[in-house]
C-alpha cells in the first residue's frame, strides 16, 4: 500500500478482510460434499456420477434464480442485514447435510432417533437401493437448495461494500483480494475436510464448517457500517473513498445519483447488463467445474481417494492465489498508462482469457504424471479468480451504487445457468463416456469425457470477452437509472 493510502487511514482494508473471510467460507461450504461424496457418502447411499452431477446441477440452478432475487434483496435491505442474513442462511443449510443420513433412515425404516451411525446401520438394511438413492439424493438437494439461496448474498453484498468503501481504480485489486477468499477456501477444504470426515464421520464435516458461518455474522455485526457514518472512517480516508463522485460530477451529462429502487425490467434494457451477464454465463461454469469435478477427476483417472489427493489439489489452489495480479493490473493500466478502468479492466481480462488454453493440452500430458495436469488447471484457476475480480467491478465503472447488487445478481444468475449446463453434462458424459467406453482423439472411457469439458473450459474466456467487447466497446456509466 502506498505512503498516500498510509496517510488517510486505512479501514476500508479492515471491512476487505471481512470480506475476504466471508468468501472463504463460503467456498469452504460448498466444498464439503465434492470432498466427501466420492469416499463417504456415495458408498452409503450407492450414488453415481450421475446423481452427484444431479445434484451440483440443481445446486447451481438454485443458486442462479436465488442470485437474480439475492442482488435486490441486498439492494432492498441494504449492505449490513442482507450481509447477516445471507450467511445465516447459508450456514444453517451447509449443516442441514449432516441429517440427510438420519432423515434417509427414518423415511425409510420410520426409526427417526438413532444418531449418525445408527442411521448407517438402518440404511445397510434396505434392500431397495433405488430407493436409498431416490431418497437420500431429494434430501442432499433440499439441503443444496438452502445453501444456495444464503450463498446467492455473497457476492451481490461483496460487490456492494467495495463499491461503498473504494474508489473505483481499485475496486479491482479489492475485489481480487476478497475473491481470493474463494481460492483460500478451496485450499483449505481438501487438506481439512477429507481429515474430519474420516476422524469424526462425513456429518460432522458438514456441521464444523457450517459453524464458522455463525462467527462471522458477530463479527460483521460489530465492524460493518457505512463509510460517511463509521467512527473508524477518518475525514481524510472518506474523501479518498468518496472521490469518484467529485470526478463523474465532472461529466456531461451527469445526474446525481437518488436513493430510487431500481427497476430490474430496467437493468435489463442495457447493453452493460447483457455483456456482464454474457462474460458471466460462458466463464462461472469453468470455475464450478474444477471446483466440483477435480477431486472426482483424481479418483476416477488416477485412482487417488480423497486423503491422496489432498495435497495434489492444495498445491493446485495455492497456484490460483496467483490471481491476485489479476486486481493489480487494470491499476497498473490506469495509473501508468492513463487508461480509463474500464479500459484498464478490458485489457487485462483479455490477458487472462489466454491463460485457459493450456487445459486443451492437460489430459494428453496427464500421461506423463498427474502434476501436469494439476498445475495446468491451477494456472486456469488463477486466470478465472483474475478474470472474475474484474468483471465483478465493471458492474461499478457502469452503474450506479443502487444498483450494483442487483445486476450483480443478474449476472450471477447468467452465471449459474453457465454452471448448470457444465454440472449437469459433466455427469452424464462421464458416466456414458466409462460405461461406453468411449473414444474420441484417441483417449478412451472417462478420460475422453475430461478431455471433451476441458477443451470447453479451454475456449469459454476468449469467447466471452469477444461479445462483451462487441456489446460494450468503450466506457459508458449508466446515469439514467
Amino acid at each position: 500500500m502506498s505512503q498516500t493510502n498510509k496517510a488517510v487511514g486505512n479501514y476500508r482494508w479492515t471491512i476487505c478482510s471481512l470480506l475476504f473471510f466471508a468468501t472463504t467460507i463460503n467456498y469452504l461450504d460448498r466444498q464439503v460434499l465434492s470432498l466427501t461424496w466420492s469416499d463417504f457418502i456415495a458408498p452409503e447411499f450407492h450414488w453415481t456420477n450421475n446423481d452427484y452431477g444431479n445434484i451440483t446441477a440443481l445446486f447451481s440452478i438454485f443458486y442462479a434464480v436465488s442470485l437474480l432475487f439475492a442482488g435486490k434483496f441486498v439492494d432492498w435491505m441494504d449492505t449490513k442485514k442482507g450481509f447477516l442474513w445471507a450467511i445465516g442462511v447459508w450456514s444453517l443449510g451447509a449443516c442441514l447435510h449432516a441429517f440427510a443420513g438420519i432423515a434417509t433412515s427414518g423415511l425409510l425404516t420410520g426409526k427417526w432417533f438413532v444418531g449418525f451411525e445408527g442411521a448407517k446401520e438402518m440404511i445397510a438394511t434396505v434392500e431397495d437401493t433405488s430407493l436409498i438413492i431416490s431418497v437420500s439424493v431429494s434430501l442432499f438437494i433440499f439441503a443444496r437448495f438452502v445453501l444456495a439461496v444464503g450463498e446467492a448474498g455473497n457476492f451481490p453484498a461483496a460487490i456492494k461494500t467495495t463499491a461503498e468503501y473504494f474508489p473505483k481504480k481499485d475496486r479491482a485489486f479489492a475485489t481480487s483480494i476478497f475473491n481470493a477468499g474463494a481460492t483460500v477456501g478451496a485450499l483449505a477444504a481438501p487438506v481439512t475436510i477429507p481429515f474430519i470426515a474420516e476422524a469424526y464421520g462425513w456429518e460432522m464435516s458438514f456441521i464444523i464448517i457450517g459453524a464458522l458461518g455463525f462467527l462471522w455474522m458477530g463479527f460483521w455485526t460489530f465492524m460493518y457500517d457505512k463509510p460517511e457514518s463509521h467512527s473508524k472512517v477518518g475525514e481524510a480516508e472518506l474523501e479518498y473513498i468518496q472521490q469518484d463522485a467529485v470526478a463523474d460530477s465532472k461529466m456531461e451529462g451527469y445526474v446525481p445519483e437518488t436513493a430510487t429502487k431500481v427497476s430490474l425490467a430496467k437493468c435489463f434494457s442495457y447493453k452493460q447488463t447483457w455483456a456482464f451477464a454474457f462474460g458471466k454465463f460462458m466463464t462461472d461454469g469453468v470455475w464450478w467445474f474444477f471446483l466440483f469435478w477435480t477431486p472426482a477427476y483424481l479418483s476416477s483417472v488416477y485412482d487417488m481417494d480423497s486423503t491422496e489427493a489432498a495435497f495434489p489439489l492444495f498445491v493446485l489452489y495455492m497456484i490460483t492465489l496467483l490471481s491476485i495480479i489479476g486486481g493489480w493490473l487494470p491499476t497498473y493500466f490506469v495509473d501508468k498508462k492513463g487508461m480509463n478502468p474500464y479500459e484498464g479492466r478490458m485489457k487485462a481480462m483479455l490477458i487472462f482469457a489466454f491463460f485457459p488454453l493450456l487445459a486443451l493440452v492437460a489430459q494428453p500430458l496427464g500421461h506423463i504424471s498427474y502434476w501436469l495436469p494439476v498445475l495446468i488447471i491451477g494456472i486456469a484457476g488463477a486466470a478465472h479468480q483474475a478474470w472474475s475480480a474484474n468483471i465483478f467491478t465493471t458492474v461499478g465503472d457502469m452503474f450506479p451504487k443502487k444498483a450494483i447488487a442487483t445486476i450483480t445478481g443478474i449476472g450471477g444468475l447468467a452465471g449459474g445457468l453457465g454452471s448448470t449446463l457444465i454440472n449437469k453434462g459433466s455427469g452424464v458424459l462421464f458416466d456414458y463416456s466409462k460405461e461406453s467406453e468411449m473414444v474420441f482423439l484417441g483417449f478412451k472411457g472417462i478420460e475422453a469425457g475430461y478431455f471433451i469439458i476441458f477443451s470447453i473450459c479451454a475456449v469459454c474466456y476468449l469467447i466471452g470477452w469477444v461479445v462483451m467487447k462487441s456489446l460494450v466497446p468503450k466506457y459508458a456509466p449508466i446515469t439514467d437509472l
